[in-house]
């Protein structure tokens, strides 16, 4: 086990915008497929900051948006408009290029949840780009447990949500005084993100903030807390392909990423078409290609 430190990052494009960001890590830049991990809400923003996200691209990857609060309305290029609430997932699978935006509903609440990002493999992800939204979960339960399955399977349960390595996210809140032995897959790495109060994880004590990486070879995991606990479980196979990462792309290349951040920039309708609703001087622009040739994220 080890502990990875949060660290406070403004959010792209949006200014005086701030999120917890665990994952990717200096040494650890996926958890199974896993590859990006933010929390917002946790932390104070500038006053008056906008946390409306305007037009942006992906690709390469599958976002993952889960709510504890507030509303949120998802916008795309391939037509998506809903509205997202606590309990209910966003899953946006961006293959070979996609655009979306998300805004506060107005009047909700001021929102407080994660986004984290999965890695496509090569098998996958020049695949079209589509959008889902899971408003009703599968549940899996032990005596003091209740763990929504947001991504892959806990367990015998299974989420509905399209995923193309095997992995699993889980929403996890444990009741006062309980201790429980979480079943888990022994070809898996885990993480552990704890959202509220304290769970002891294999004899170690974790708060909210830093995550907690498990290396593969469990077959369980004991938790325990005094007073209760809400976190989130992540992991997967470890993902062995090369991944190059610089701002919303996941890609195996540096000439890749090039192509992708070109055709943003260029206005590339066939592979980024416009997002109904929005006018083409909401996009946000990328940011300039760093003064180096980008290498694929290496573990250790």
């Amino acid at each position: 086990m080890k502990l990875y430190p949060e660290r406070e990052v403004p959010l792209g494009g949006v200014r005086g915008v701030y999120v917890e960001r665990t994952l990717p890590q200096m040494g650890l830049p996926t958890v199974g497929a896993w590859c990006f991990l933010d929390r917002f809400g946790s932390v104070a923003d500038a006053p008056g900051a906008s946390h409306d996200i305007d037009p942006h691209p992906h690709i390469g990857l599958q976002t993952v948006t889960w709510p504890f609060d507030g509303r949120i309305r998802h916008r795309d290029s391939v037509g998506s408009d809903v509205e997202i609430a606590p309990g209910q997932l966003n899953l946006m699978t961006a293959g070979r290029g996609i655009a979306h935006s998300e805004y506060r509903v107005p009047g909700a609440a001021s929102g407080n949840g994660l986004q984290l990002w999965i890695a496509l493999p090569s098998s996958a992800r020049d695949q079209v780009p589509h959008f889902e939204q899971h408003r009703d979960l599968p549940v899996f339960e032990l005596p003091g447990l209740r763990a929504t399955v947001l991504m892959g399977s806990l367990g015998p349960v299974t989420s509905p949500a399209a995923a193309y390595t095997p992995l699993v996210g889980a929403d996890v809140v444990v009741e006062p005084g309980a201790a429980v032995d979480i079943p888990l897959r022994s070809d898996f790495e885990y993480a552990v993100l704890v959202i509220d109060g304290t769970v002891v994880v294999d004899g170690l004590p974790v708060r909210p903030g830093p995550l907690l990486y498990l290396e593969p070879g469990r077959t369980s995991l004991p938790v325990s807390t005094t007073g209760g606990t809400h976190f989130v479980l992540i992991g997967g196979e470890p993902f062995e392909e090369e991944m190059v990462m610089w701002w919303n792309f996941v890609a195996r290349s540096h000439e890749e990423i090039l192509a992708a951040r070109l055709a943003w920039e260029a206005h590339d309708i066939d592979r980024f078409p416009d997002i109904a609703g929005h006018t083409v001087d909401q996009r946000i622009p990328a940011p300039p290609i760093p003064p180096l040739r980008m290498k694929p994220r290496k573990r250790g």
